[in-house]
């Protein structure tokens, strides 16, 4: 059985791509339909590694794999297509709205904290009708050190300003989650194209298997400490 929250949190800070919006899918084909246009067949387990990974880290990668001229050219035209799909529209995750629409009601702050480049986040949660519905929107062009280290999440905290111990995180994977945690925060990871293995799991934390069962988390938080007063 999942275990209860320790508290009902103060805050609630979002990671974006693969938890509040399905876009790891389309960066991945879009870095794959890249690649193959440079001459690179790149094997699918080749790019999950990217997920929830800053754009150094994507771009050190992808300079092994391929070689230096080659990833800057795959990148340039990877971000390209990209654009392209959010111009169009990234669809939500199940389960995203209902669960900003409660927290709205109950009156706690929202924050994002996402490893995407400001431009591009605002205009991803703008164009996907999310943008008002949060307090503070924290990006990598924010922080000198992305995630896993907890520079975006201790900033989130400031920017609401709330006790980073008193945040819960909703992360999708593994690296944020070790953001998270770093930031002393309590994480809930809902895995998407990464399926948390043993030694992420030993790490303690909750592991849902959708928004949704996020949701009923912390409600249970907020009505046992309405219970408690």
């Amino acid at each position: 059985m999942m275990p209860a929250l320790p508290f009902c949190p103060d805050a609630v800070v979002f990671d974006m791509d693969g938890l509040m919006l399905d876009s790891e899918r389309a960066i991945l084909a879009c870095l794959d339909q890249a690649a193959r246009a440079h001459g690179h067949a790149v094997e699918p387990g080749f790019w999950v590694q990217m997920v929830g990974q800053g754009d150094a880290a994507c771009r050190a990668l992808l300079h092994a794999r391929v070689g230096e001229a080659d990833a800057d050219s795959v990148l340039a035209q990877c971000h390209a297509l990209y654009d392209a799909v959010v111009d169009a529209g990234v669809p939500h995750r199940p389960g995203i709205i209902a669960l900003l629409s409660w927290l709205q009601e109950q009156g706690i702050p929202r924050a994002v904290a996402t490893s995407t480049r400001r431009p591009l986040a605002l205009r991803k949660l703008e164009s996907t009708d999310l943008l008002w519905r949060f307090d503070a929107i924290c990006t990598s062009s924010d922080v000198a050190h992305p995630k896993p280290a907890p520079d975006i999440y201790l900033l989130a905290a400031r920017a609401l300003g709330v006790d980073p111990t008193r945040c819960v995180v909703l992360e999708d994977s593994p690296t944020g989650v070790r953001a998270a945690l770093a930031a002393g925060m309590t994480p809930i990871q809902v895995p998407d194209l990464v399926e948390p293995d043993e030694a992420v799991r030993g790490w303690g934390h909750r592991i849902v298997a959708s928004l949704g069962e996020a949701q009923r988390l912390l409600q249970d938080s907020v009505e046992r400490a309405a219970l408690a007063r």
